[in-house]
């Protein structure tokens, strides 16, 4: 079992930074595929960002793709997204989640797959 909480959220105005934490409980960590999802007000959760195992695969949706960089330091038990340019339409929590999945990290993209969810963490971009 896996406990996820994240930090680092906060308000910010368009083209700004944040850097996003997802501290994990137990020995295991390292075994686990690491993702990122937001969600808006009433919008579904979607999508952000994931990372496999080891660290050196990480796949993106197309929205962030070259603003946000996730990764994960299994020796310290947690992964962050480094959140740049940011925009009005990045609003929202932020989830960090946890699967032991063998499948590649392409198909690991939808939320129903993923077993671990933390509380989440509000981001604001102010325009």
């Amino acid at each position: 079992q896996v406990q996820l909480v994240e930090s680092g959220g906060g308000l910010v105005q368009t083209g700004g930074s944040l850097r996003l934490s997802c501290a994990a409980s137990g020995r295991t960590f390292s075994t686990y595929v690491m993702g990122w999802f937001r969600q808006a007000p009433g919008k579904e959760r979607e999508f952000v960002a994931v990372v496999n195992p080891s660290g050196g695969s990480t796949y993106y949706a197309n929205s962030v793709k070259g603003r946000f960089t996730i990764s994960r330091d299994n020796a310290k038990n947690t992964a962050s997204l480094q959140m740049d340019s940011l925009r009005p339409e990045d609003t929202a929590v932020y989830y960090c989640a946890a699967v032991a999945s063998p499948s590649p990290i392409v198909f690991l993209t939808t939320h129903r797959r993923y077993d671990y969810w933390g509380q989440g963490t509000q981001v604001t971009v102010s325009s």
